[in-house]
């Protein structure tokens, strides 16, 4: 079974793909995670890619495509994939749909995470967390029982991730907007999108994706 979430930042798509990854056995393809990878191995494509990044240029298109067609040959995609950051717009899904179509493979649901931006951009803004051990909270939903200090290490000291700030989340949803959500009927029109309530509790999203696997 081959799966995409897609949603805006902050929707739980990197949540909700590690439980279909436990419940259901799909690995989870974090299009970051595999650069990453491929970045650090000692290969000629591994190298190629690192040139581009080091350069500070985006990575293309068809380099996205052939580092997830590398990728989904591996013994461990074999029960199928969850894609998670990929594809970011049309071209990316046609040229994804291209590619799969040579393995003779295609995708069996598109899901999408309904969320409302302005209760998404007060929860992202809010988020801090503890140098120390990673501690994650929140300005108002989950702040330290005590006051500047992590109930899991003690420590005092915190930070906030600089693409939190209230007008870097929101450019983040500008670009979502303008370059993501155009593809939604693209894969509309295919039958495979299926919409979920992202602003339900967690539990909740996990059951309709759960239904809508089958």
């Amino acid at each position: 079974m081959n799966i995409i979430l897609l949603g805006p930042p902050g929707s739980g798509k990197g949540t909700q793909a590690k439980r279909i990854e436990q419940t259901h056995g799909i690995i989870q393809l974090s299009t970051g995670d595999m650069l990453r990878a491929t970045t650090g191995s000692d290969t000629e494509f591994g190298r190629r890619v690192k040139a581009i990044m080091d350069s500070g240029q985006l990575v293309p298109d068809d380099i996205i495509v052939e580092m997830i067609d590398r990728r989904i040959v591996q013994p461990d995609c074999s029960r199928g994939f969850i894609l998670d950051g990929f594809p970011r717009n049309v071209a990316q899904a046609k040229a994804l749909d291209a590619m799969l179509a040579e393995h003779g493979l295609r995708l069996d649901h598109v899901i999408l995470l309904d969320v409302d931006e302005a209760v998404l951009v007060d929860r992202l803004s809010g988020r801090f967390s503890c140098n120390q051990c990673g501690a994650s909270y929140h300005d108002r939903y989950n702040r330290p029982s005590q006051h500047g200090i992590c109930d899991g290490c003690g420590s005092t000291e915190f930070t906030r991730r600089a693409d939190d700030r209230p007008d870097a989340v929101k450019a983040r949803f500008e670009v979502y907007r303008k370059q993501t959500a155009p593809i939604l009927p693209y894969y509309r029109d295919r039958g495979i999108l299926r919409r979920v309530d992202g602003m339900a509790e967690i539990d909740a999203v996990t059951h309709e994706i759960d239904r809508i696997l089958g």
